[in-house]
């Protein structure tokens, strides 16, 4: 698996090139500045245009924005091939998908169309992400996949529901896709957080009670999540994993 294959830049430097969903908020934008901090190009993809044009005005030509929705795989296509030449790129080594959502769920609360919503984005999103990028990545001569499971998918949490089995898919499709994907050279991983410090997180009002149960007394900072996610990038034999990070939340 190579992060090292360089490709030119505007700037006349040489960088690896990184697809990040997500990459306007959260851990999607933690990960997205891990990568520029590393000298990479880094192709943010996010639904939200105006968020993703902040975080473009703020992390320099290195970030390339890419305003879209996930869910709809043919125009996730449209605008990374018309837009940045993605299917004849040869600098693309590394997609992480971050993109994701967490509204509450029961049994006695739940309908049709939570359940597409959550499994769209959350399933869907990520199936189209590395479907449209494989290419790519086999083009380069390989490279990694890394999925955004969660806890939950694995310690499940109540008013959860749908959230968790989306989660356990994320689990599911990331083994198989390691098994499929290893003849290319390219490794699918997936990183599964516990309670990170987000404002997405702090808006449900549960973290501050969270914390008092989380062994090492806190939550993670999207920083942390984002170090794991390179370090599964940056050359690794492990394929086809989950790696959880929880502060010791799951030991208990």
């Amino acid at each position: 698996m190579a992060a090292s294959s360089p490709t030119e830049h505007a700037s006349g430097q040489t960088s690896s090139t990184a697809l990040v969903t997500g990459a306007a908020s959260g851990m999607g934008l933690a990960v997205a500045e891990r990568f520029l901090a590393e000298g990479w190009t880094v192709l943010g993809v996010d639904r939200d245009g105006d968020a993703l044009a902040k975080a473009a005005s703020d992390l320099g030509f290195a970030f390339r924005p890419v305003p879209v929705d996930i869910t709809d795989r043919a125009a996730l296509s449209t605008a990374l091939d018309r837009s940045h030449g993605l299917s004849g790129a040869t600098g693309l080594r590394a997609v992480v998908n971050a993109a994701g959502i967490y509204p509450p769920t029961t049994l006695a609360d739940f309908d049709e169309a939570a359940y597409r919503r959550i499994f769209d984005v959350n399933v869907l999103g990520t199936l189209n992400t590395i479907a449209e990028t494989v290419p790519a990545l086999r083009t380069a001569g390989g490279g990694a996949v890394v999925n955004f499971a969660s806890i939950d998918a694995l310690a499940v949490s109540p008013g959860q529901l749908l959230y968790s089995a989306s989660k356990a898919a994320v689990v599911t499709l990331t083994r198989s896709l390691g098994v499929e994907l290893a003849a290319d050279g390219i490794t699918v991983n997936a990183v599964a957080p516990g309670w990170v410090d987000t404002p997405g997180t702090r808006a449900g009002g549960r973290i501050e009670q969270a914390v008092a149960t989380i062994p090492l007394g806190r939550a993670a900072r999207p920083e942390e999540i984002a170090d794991w996610v390179w370090k599964l990038c940056d050359g690794s034999y492990m394929t086809g994993e989950t790696l959880v990070i929880s502060g010791g939340l799951t030991v208990r």
